[in-house]
C-alpha cells in the first residue's frame, strides 16, 4: 500500500467536526506513520488553510457543505489531468466516507473504494426537512448500496455492520474496525477518589446537535436535583443547538446546576472527566461512541440508549455501563449510580479495563489489513482486531 486518499465532508478542525472525522484522521496519521501517503479533501470553512499538512496528511480543503461532494470529484479529476489541488495524487485505494451521503468517488477515480460508514442516518435525516430528509434516505439506503454492490464496506462496530446488511449491503464485504482512544494526557490524573468532586457530578461529552439528545440528560437533572442536593452537571463540546440547549436549562429552572463549556482542549476535556461519577450518552444514534472510551479511561460508566444501536457495542451492559429504554429509565438509573458509591466505583473499574483494550495503533492496523486486502482484490468481512505492533 501505497498511497490513500481520504474523503471526508469535514475535519477535525470543523466547527462541526466530531468522532466520525477524528476516527478518518487518526487512520491516516497511523498509515502515514506506516510510509503511506496520505491525502485528504474535505470542505473548506472559516478561518481554515486550503492547503495544510497534520500528522503525516496532507490536507485538501474545498467547497462548503453540499458542494464539498462536486468539488472533491472535480479536483480528483482535474488532479489525474495533473490539474489543481490534488495533481499527483495517484491513490492505491480511496477511503469514502459515508456520513449520510458519499462522495461516489469511483465515478473520478479508477482506485478502489472503501466505503466508510459509522451508522446510518435514517433517524437523523428529519433535521434537513422534509425533501432534503426524502432524497437523502434515498441515496443512503437505496441508491448508495446499488452503486457500491461491488465494493468494501468500513464500519466501527457490530451493530453498525448489521445495519449495512440491512440495506442490502452483503456481509462478506463488510468490515469492522473499532476505534480507538489516545491515552490520557501524562500531566492529568486519571479518574480516581482523589479527582472526584464532592458534590454528584454528571458529564455529558458530545456535538451539540438535535440527534445528540442533550435536553434528555437536562431533563434527568431536573428530575433528580430535588432529591440529590448538590448535583451538577457538565456539558463538553460546542455544536449549533447550544442556544437551545441553554434556553433549555433554563425552562426547566436549572441553569445554575449546568455548566457548558463548548468546545475544550485535550487537556481540559480529561479534566472534567476525571472529576465526574457518571457520563450520559443519551443520543438518538451512535456508531460506536468514542465518548463512551474517553470516559472510561477515567473509570466513570456511561449510560445511554439501547435504541442508538452503537452504544450496545461500545457499553457493556450492566459491566461497565448501563443501557436504558428512555427518559425515565435514564433517570432511575443515573439516580442509582450516583446513590451508589461502591456499585458505581466497581463498574467505572471495570469500563477502564475496557478502554485499555482500544488504541488508535489498533485501529490503524485493522484498517491497513482492509486497504491491504482490496489492493489484492480480495474483501474482508467480520470484526478485524489486528495487534498493536507497539504494545
Amino acid at each position: 500500500m501505497r498511497e490513500v486518499l481520504l474523503l471526508c465532508w469535514r475535519d477535525t478542525g470543523h466547527p462541526q467536526g466530531g468522532g466520525s472525522e477524528r476516527y478518518l484522521e487518526q487512520v491516516g496519521a497511523q498509515l502515514a506513520a506506516r510510509g503511506v501517503k496520505v491525502t485528504l479533501r474535505t470542505a473548506r470553512y472559516r478561518g481554515a488553510a486550503r492547503r495544510e499538512h497534520v500528522d503525516g496528511i496532507y490536507i485538501s480543503r474545498g467547497g462548503g457543505r453540499y458542494t464539498v461532494y462536486p468539488r472533491a470529484l472535480a479536483a480528483i479529476a482535474l488532479g489525474r489531468l495533473g490539474f489543481g489541488s490534488l495533481r499527483g495524487v495517484r491513490p492505491d485505494a480511496v477511503i469514502d466516507t459515508q456520513n449520510g451521503i458519499p462522495f461516489f468517488a469511483g465515478v473520478a477515480c479508477d482506485a478502489p473504494s472503501v466505503v466508510l460508514v459509522h451508522h446510518g442516518h435514517r433517524e437523523q435525516w428529519p433535521v434537513a426537512g422534509k425533501l432534503v430528509g426524502r432524497i437523502g434516505w434515498w441515496i443512503e439506503s437505496v441508491l448508495s448500496p446499488r452503486v457500491h454492490r461491488d465494493n468494501q464496506y468500513l464500519t466501527v462496530s457490530l451493530p453498525s455492520a448489521e445495519e449495512l446488511a440491512t440495506l442490502g449491503v452483503d456481509r462478506s464485504r463488510i468490515a469492522v474496525v473499532r476505534n480507538g482512544a489516545e491515552p490520557v494526557p501524562a500531566d492529568i490524573p486519571a479518574g480516581a477518589a482523589q479527582t472526584r468532586t464532592d458534590e454528584p457530578r454528571i458529564v455529558v461529552l458530545s456535538r451539540l446537535v438535535p440527534h445528540k439528545q442533550i435536553e434528555d440528560a437536562l431533563a434527568a437533572v431536573a428530575r433528580l436535583r430535588a432529591r440529590i442536593p448538590g448535583l451538577r452537571l457538565d456539558v463538553i463540546g460546542g455544536g449549533w443547538w447550544a442556544d437551545n440547549l441553554r434556553e433549555y436549562a433554563g425552562n426547566l429552572d436549572i441553569a445554575d446546576a449546568v455548566t457548558f463549556h463548548g468546545h475544550v482542549d485535550e487537556h481540559r476535556k480529561h479534566e472534567l472527566l476525571s472529576r465526574a461519577w457518571v457520563h450520559v450518552l443519551p443520543s438518538r444514534k451512535e456508531g460506536w461512541g468514542l465518548a463512551v472510551i474517553e470516559a472510561a479511561q477515567h473509570g466513570v460508566p456511561t449510560i445511554g440508549y439501547r435504541s442508538s444501536r452503537g452504544l450496545t457495542d461500545s457499553i457493556v451492559d450492566g459491566v461497565t455501563g448501563m443501557l436504558v429504554d428512555d427518559v425515565d429509565h435514564l433517570t432511575e438509573s443515573v439516580g442509582e449510580l450516583l446513590d451508589d458509591h461502591a456499585a458505581r466505583s466497581v463498574m467505572g473499574e471495570k469500563a477502564r479495563a475496557r478502554a485499555r483494550e482500544f488504541s488508535w495503533e489498533q485501529t490503524g492496523n485493522g484498517v491497513y489489513e482492509v486497504l491491504a486486502a482490496i489492493a489484492r482484490g480480495a474483501h474482508t468481512s467480520g470484526l478485524v482486531a489486528a495487534p498493536d505492533v507497539n504494545a
